[in-house]
């Protein structure tokens, strides 16, 4: 095996679209890759300074959207490109969007399933960010991305995740099992 010096190679990574209002009242997104499940119904993501993170700590609450396949170049855009530098930001994605039905935050309506979240921890505040942990109040999926039991089909959706090591963006693939039940077979 070749070693290699701790970096952060931890994947797959949920590619997150991160919705909030600037103070002007117009929706901004931010592709934010480091970030992930925390609890049952929280989640965990490290933030830098950002236009969002000022947006984050006016409201305390947000969006955070999964992206697709189809979402990938506008979503790859809003990790690049700042609202601090370009106004245009959310034109130039196409998105079109909605208000939340829980928080203060835009529903981004390109993407099949969204998550609205507030804010309940920042740990290791500084000027450089925060990680922030954040309760799930509720969870929108599009009616399109539906499996026939009523609940999301992560497969319909062509999600698509954060390689860290390559710096490149991976399709999520088709199911090839069956979580707490597959492993029966060697009891």
């Amino acid at each position: 095996m070749k070693s290699f010096a701790p970096k952060p190679w931890v994947a797959p990574q949920p590619v997150l679209i991160i919705g909030t209002y600037n103070d002007d009242g117009t929706p901004n997104a931010m592709n934010a890759a480091w970030g992930g499940q925390w609890d049952m119904k929280e989640i965990v993501i490290s933030m830098g300074a950002h236009a969002t993170t000022l947006n984050l700590n006016r409201s305390g609450e947000f969006t955070a959207a999964f992206a697709t396949e189809s979402t990938m170049v506008a979503s790859d855009f809003v990790g690049i490109v700042s609202a601090k530098n370009d106004p245009a930001k959310m034109e130039k994605t196409g998105w079109s969007t909605q208000r939340a039905e829980k928080v203060n935050a835009p529903v981004f309506t390109d993407f099949p399933m969204t998550l609205e979240c507030r804010i309940k921890e920042k740990i290791d505040e500084s000027a450089e960010g925060y990680y922030i942990v954040a309760e799930i109040v509720n969870i929108l999926v599009d009616e399109n991305y539906l499996a026939e039991d009523g609940n999301p089909d992560i497969e319909k959706m062509h999600l698509i995740v954060f390689d860290p090591v390559h710096h490149s963006y991976i399709a999520l693939g088709q199911k090839v099992g069956q979580a707490f039940s597959d492993g029966k077979a060697l009891k």
